[in-house]
């Protein structure tokens, strides 16, 4: 009961958190891992730490950052295998576990220059679990190097033979691969779990993927005293999250949680041991958001409010969506209410996937026919036409306007007040026009057919319409009416058109022997 208490107490500190303003939470949060950067620069001097391995010359180009290096005190030294493979030095640390005997290996993703070294060090300390917190290739930049092959490839890695012999995908999140491992004439299984959905430098949106795939890895380790090989792309940030996670599963189960028990202490412990292990105050904030969620499952289990289960890992309530911006959150949620379950964020875009599936609404504009071509045709073409049916009932494949006597004259050049233009090209008629007398205006060619609605007027000669026509219309002239009708809808002309009259051949004066007298 006493054990129970300080899960308790944990737990109702990160609500009290989770329950102040969200901006008053986080700089709780962001205070603390200041305070843990301030002591990390100390470590060194306090504890005596170095790094002179990791900036040897020939040891500089195995290292995927240059400020991530293992202190010499905790790194992890290679045996010699061969002549060629028989450097001592690889970017990973040693990270004491809470179990008795229990113990991790904190590294980074391997770079091209060191896959070999690699499987020299799982090998070397017969390695069964290897958890693998990112992915390939994230932000188009490449995080690790592929140390494994592919389902029907066997990849060679120095001396060692790798080749994968089961590849299953518990859920969108985790890959769990079991390879085969073969050096000399010996070979061995290891299991490897990669996690897909972790940003660099970020936190999940929900920590059930991760807290399952531990659980997974912890049923494949079993009671084995081999170390566990966590990755990620520096081997600190992702790789001490889920250190400090699995470390405070085994406080819980071997029921080591004191009153001074805290997430600060635990991660200052980690960081003397690997450098940067819990890179950002977001994935601080994670941690304690993870852990609360263990504890509180915990005390479910014990109270039996809910199913009883061995694991701490599954089915313990999730904190508010916020937990991405590093804020702390709320526990009141009980189970039976929790969001979706996370998607794997993509650094690279998916395959191309199907679109039988996909349907789009797009608004054609009608075509117009242009001014300089009075015959042409305008088609309409539609999303769902069916050519087979067009065929056959051609009602929607083509629309052709009337064409109204109107519309074979050439566009003059004068201003033109045709209204009639736009219901022309929709298959309709102009509006009505009254003229001042409350008459409907007539178009052209029937109003010069209704000889005693319209006065006669004499014509004239409208010189700029001749200039500006080619010559073959030259043997035409245009005229317009000299009366004009400002509430006309039409051109300014009366006549309401442009008429063109048939010009004579020849000389206008006659012949001169038809002016001489007879004899």
């Amino acid at each position: 009961m006493v054990m129970e208490a300080h899960l308790l107490r944990f737990v109702e500190r990160v609500r009290s958190l989770s329950d102040l303003h969200d901006s008053s939470g986080d700089q709780l949060i962001s205070t603390e891992f200041s305070l843990i950067r301030q002591k990390s620069l100390s470590l060194k001097e306090d504890y005596g730490l170095t790094s002179a391995a990791g900036e040897i010359k020939e040891n500089v180009k195995k290292n995927r950052y240059r400020d991530i290096l293992p202190y010499d005190q905790t790194r992890v030294c290679l045996t010699p295998t061969t002549s060629e493979y028989e450097s001592d030095y690889i970017n990973a640390s040693f990270i004491k576990g809470a179990a008795k005997n229990k113990m991790y290996i904190a590294t980074q993703g391997p770079v091209s220059s060191t896959v070999v070294d690699f499987w020299r060090m799982i090998w070397q300390h017969n390695v069964k679990v290897i958890i693998m917190a990112c992915r390939e290739i994230e932000m188009g930049k490449k995080k690790c190097e592929v140390y494994w092959a592919s389902t029907t490839d066997t990849s060679t890695f120095g001396p060692f033979t790798v080749s994968t012999f089961e590849e299953l995908r518990p859920n969108e999140e985790v890959v769990v691969r079991t390879l085969v491992v073969k050096y000399c004439d010996e070979a061995r299984k290891v299991f490897h779990f990669q996690y897909t959905a972790w940003p660099d430098h970020g936190i999940p949106d929900m920590p059930d993927g991760i807290l399952g795939m531990m659980e997974l890895a912890r049923q494949k380790q079993s009671n084995q005293t081999d170390p566990v090989v966590i990755h990620c792309s520096a081997g600190c940030g992702r790789t001490g999250v889920i250190c400090a996670v699995d470390y405070v599963n085994d406080l819980l189960l071997t029921e080591q949680i004191q009153e001074d028990f805290n997430i600060f202490d635990l991660i200052l412990k980690l960081r003397r041991q690997r450098p940067s292990a819990v890179q950002t105050k977001e994935q601080y904030g994670f941690v304690f958001h993870t852990v609360a969620q263990m504890f509180q499952k915990a005390l479910q289990v014990k109270n039996r409010n809910t199913e009883t289960s061995t694991s701490l890992y599954i089915n313990a309530v999730l904190p508010k969506a916020s937990l991405k911006s590093g804020s702390l959150g709320s526990f009141n949620e009980l189970s039976k209410t929790r969001n979706p379950p996370l998607k794997p964020r993509l650094s690279h875009p998916l395959p191309h996937t199907r679109m039988n599936d996909t349907y789009a609404v797009v608004n054609k504009p009608k075509l117009q026919p242009p001014s300089s071509a009075p015959h042409s045709i305008t088609v309409h073409y539609y999303d769902n036409a069916n050519s087979e049916k067009s065929n056959k009932n051609a009602l929607y494949s083509a629309v052709k306007p009337k064409i109204r006597p109107g519309s074979l004259l050439p566009p003059p050049t004068s201003p033109v007040y045709d209204r009639s233009t736009t219901a022309n090209q929709r298959g309709g008629l102009s509006p009505k026009v009254m003229d001042n007398e409350g008459y409907e205006l007539l178009p052209g060619e029937l109003r010069s057919m209704n000889r005693d609605a319209q006065p006669q007027v004499p014509l004239s000669r409208s010189p700029s319409a001749t200039e500006s026509q080619s010559s073959t219309d030259d043997d035409y002239e245009y005229v317009s009416s000299v009366v004009r009708d400002t509430n006309s809808p039409f051109a300014p002309g009366g006549l309401g058109f442009n008429c063109r009259i048939k010009k004579p051949k020849g000389p206008r004066d006659p012949p001169v022997e038809w002016s001489r007298a007879e004899s």
